[in-house]
């Protein structure tokens, strides 16, 4: 998919309890992307982490629940949370963003 000016940034459907996410979205190089991840009723209260897959790679920590970027990750990357909904943030998305992006629950107030 390298040939394409857009970028798949996808979002699976996660069988996590609690946890809905959309199945996916695309960017052009350059253009800033939001994926989303909804927490369900009753879950308002739990954080998320992010991860990363890039085909045939294992997962990799993008960010924790209090948004702090796993190792490598550049500060293009942010998170935020507006009621039951938790975002990822990508700035000037970049071809090596393209990739499975996966949320995953965490109960707490956002710590590590």
């Amino acid at each position: 998919r390298l040939w394409s000016p857009w970028y798949s940034l996808s979002l699976v459907i996660c069988l996590q309890v609690g946890l809905i996410q959309p199945a996916s979205q695309s960017a052009a190089l350059g253009n800033n992307i939001r994926l989303a991840c909804y927490l369900m009723t009753g879950y308002e209260d739990y954080a998320v982490s992010w991860y990363q897959q890039r085909a045939g790679q294992a997962p990799r920590l993008v960010l924790t629940p209090s948004y702090s970027r796993g190792e490598g990750v550049p500060n293009r990357f942010s998170g935020s949370k507006t009621g039951n909904k938790c975002y990822l943030t990508i700035t000037q998305v970049q071809a090596e963003d393209e990739a499975t992006y996966y949320c995953s629950m965490y109960y707490g107030r956002g710590l590590d």
